[in-house]
């Protein structure tokens, strides 16, 4: 009686000093957590509750003080935070859902082939194409209007190239149009030949046609973002900077997030034309759960691939061709004063190296004495040597890797040695910089986050190629690129306290993959996919 009446008393004791522990919404044990904060720490496992990490630490840490109904075994798998695309076109790319795909395509024969393909399931009475690029092509000259008069004479046809700054259209969009060899060009190129256009519109004329396309209908525009969005959690994205929005779409989004239809995290950068720069100024900045509106997308040259990025120098493969500013220096800099007369950020394209001097000095100017801005390049993909100094000042580099991989087999073509030796500069941005954000560019490139992380690491394109890799002394670190792909990219946005690292207070976003990424080899990079995606702690992948 007594050993029971002592045995009771134990267990009485034991309960009275055993820990309440408290319950969350879901428990993850037994991983290998990246937390990306600034030590670069690891984990093994997080409780999460209310879409916020509340512990993260080792696995009796968290199940000492935490209980849940929903606990997963991670079974040694690998946790990152949710991956951010710093600068890709996600609704262009839902439209591209629903239009014809010709990335891939090894001639204009074969592109016919695949709208002839979709006109037979589709039959639509306006043909819009995308993703043709013809250094992919034996034949690597522009497209004519010739080819698609003969099989679509009566149809209108608008086919993008995959860098989204040069188009080919038939003779039924020229006349639509009013397009002739007389049309005047500023800041892009009427192709003429033989006293006749050739369907090839590079830059600013584009709008001439992009004017008379049919606008999307709303089924069509909330189909394009519901779609994108299960590819871009089918790739561990959990936030997407979309590099260019008018206001209707950013409204769409917004809609769609607060009835619960949209998930993914969107900064959405909006065009900067005149109307949208007064229409945003008196608005403010506006900030949800899951969209951030707080800078503007300026263009200040075209594409290199196209030759309308501008150079100081002529082009080295077309004398006397330098591509050309998007607009004056004069207006530029009158746009970037106004916004910098604001809270908004600036995020603008410049990809030439005399676009990037111009852009920088402008940057320079009109931020002089301003703190904690944030203003991006995107792209600053060619540079002179004396410019990089310019991102010391607070400047951001937002660049794609996968561009130097897709380009490296004709850029020198295009520029040279001497000025191919500052291109797709990488690491030397970061030097200069302190960070920097990565993105992709999609649909310009493909999504795949894993592809980006490849090519900033190894600098090859996804055959291997080249065995050393392309220019190899601009390769980022398996840090530096994991930190590019999430804190960094959140910094860009002003959102390094909420995402970005798995840290408690910050949301519940991340990736699971099954391989390390930080140590797999390199090749293995190209065919890993993510076992699971979650944002805010809830499961959408």
């Amino acid at each position: 009686m007594k050993r029971c009446i002592l045995f009771l008393g134990l267990m009485l004791l034991s309960s009275c000093l055993k820990k309440n522990k408290t319950t969350v919404d879901l428990i993850i044990t037994d991983a290998t957590i990246y937390q990306v904060d600034k030590n670069f720490d690891k984990a093994a496992a997080i409780a999460i509750t209310d879409g916020k990490i509340i512990a993260i630490g080792s696995n009796s840490s968290i199940t000492n003080d935490y209980q849940s109904e929903k606990t997963v075994h991670a079974q040694g798998k690998f946790i990152y935070p949710g991956l951010i695309d710093a600068h890709c076109h996600y609704y262009e790319y839902g439209l591209t859902l629903q239009q014809v795909n010709l990335r891939g395509t090894n001639s204009m024969e074969e592109v016919i082939q695949r709208i002839q393909k979709f006109q037979k399931e589709k039959k639509s009475s306006f043909i819009i194409g995308n993703g043709w690029d013809q250094n992919d092509w034996k034949v690597k000259e522009y497209p004519s209007k010739e080819i698609l008069d003969k099989y679509f004479p009566d149809t209108p046809v608008v086919l993008h190239r995959v860098d989204g700054h040069a188009i080919v259209v038939n003779s039924k969009v020229l006349a639509l149009a009013g397009i002739t060899k007389d049309t005047p060009v500023e800041g892009g190129q009427i192709e003429i030949k033989d006293g006749k256009p050739t369907g090839i519109l590079v830059d600013n004329p584009m709008k001439l046609v992009l004017n008379i396309i049919p606008k999307p209908s709303r089924k069509t525009q909330i189909a394009a973002l519901l779609d994108a969005e299960k590819v871009m959690f089918d790739y561990g994205l959990t936030t997407i900077n979309d590099a260019g929005l008018d206001p209707d779409i950013i409204q769409l989004m917004d809609s769609l997030q607060k009835a619960k239809a949209l998930r993914l995290n969107i900064y959405a950068m909006v065009s900067a034309s005149q109307k949208n720069i007064d229409l945003y100024l008196k608005k403010g900045i506006y900030k949800s759960e899951n969209l951030n509106v707080r800078s503007f997308k300026l263009y200040g040259d075209g594409a290199l691939g196209s030759r309308g990025a501008c150079l100081h120098k002529e082009y080295s493969d077309m004398p006397q061709q330098f591509g050309a500013l998007l607009s004056t220096p004069e207006k530029l800099k009158a746009i970037a004063q106004q916004i910098a007369n604001s809270d908004f950020q600036l995020n603008s394209h410049a990809i030439g190296d005399s676009a990037n001097t111009v852009l920088l000095k402008i940057y320079k100017e009109v931020l002089a004495g301003k703190k904690d801005r944030r203003w991006k390049i995107e792209h600053a993909q060619i540079m002179r040597e004396q410019d990089f100094d310019y991102f010391k000042s607070g400047i951001i580099p937002s660049v794609q890797p996968t561009h130097a991989t897709s380009d490296m087999y004709w850029a020198g073509k295009r520029i040279g040695k001497e000025r191919l030796k500052n291109a797709y500069a990488y690491k030397k941005l970061l030097d200069k910089a302190g960070i920097v954000a990565l993105g992709t560019d999609f649909p310009v490139e493909q999504v795949d986050p894993m592809l980006t992380f490849h090519a900033a690491v190894a600098r090859k394109d996804s055959k291997g190629y080249p065995n050393g890799g392309f220019q190899k002394e601009n390769a980022l670190s398996r840090e530096e690129t994991l930190r590019g792909m999430t804190i960094w990219a959140a910094y860009s946005n002003f959102e390094e306290k909420e995402k970005g690292s798995l840290e408690v207070g910050k949301r519940a976003d991340f990736v699971i993959y099954d391989k390390d990424i930080m140590k797999i080899r390199e090749s293995d990079l190209l065919d890993l996919k993510p076992v699971s995606t979650y944002i805010k702690g809830a499961k959408v992948k």
